[in-house]
């Protein structure tokens, strides 16, 4: 995939990751919370929301340098190549990510984190000409 692509599924992805956790604050948390300006933090009635909540800071946190680099690669017309490769094996990586932090899959999902991050280090890669 071209970095662009994987840059408008990293949005969709998002997206995605938005939606999990507010179904899930739906249905583990208190009737209505989510309406109001949440001042004070409602205990959730089991573990999937804080999973949700914390999948998607860690997206963010993530997705953050993603998007400067595949910007960078476009702007510096150095796209393709590691360049491609790593952004693909990111959004792939990230896709994955989600189930597995839900599920609460232990090693598989460090392994898979660290499998998006060789990605971005790709994308480095080909931006600075190593």
């Amino acid at each position: 995939m071209s970095e662009l692509t994987c840059l408008e599924l990293s949005v969709a992805l998002w997206l995605v990751h938005v939606l999990v956790q507010a179904t899930v604050g739906n249905v583990e948390l208190p009737f209505g919370y989510l309406f109001t300006s949440r001042d004070k933090p409602a205990a959730a009635s089991g573990l999937l929301f804080g999973r949700a909540t914390r999948a998607l800071v860690n997206y963010v946190e993530n997705l953050t340098p993603f998007v400067a680099v595949a910007l960078a690669l476009m702007v510096t017309q150095r796209t393709g190549g590691s360049g491609a490769l790593g952004a693909t094996i990111w959004i792939l990586a990230r896709i994955v990510y989600i189930p597995i932090y839900l599920l609460d899959v232990i090693y598989a999902r460090t392994a898979v984190w660290a499998l998006s991050i060789v990605g971005l280090v790709m994308m480095l890669s080909r931006l600075i000409g190593w």
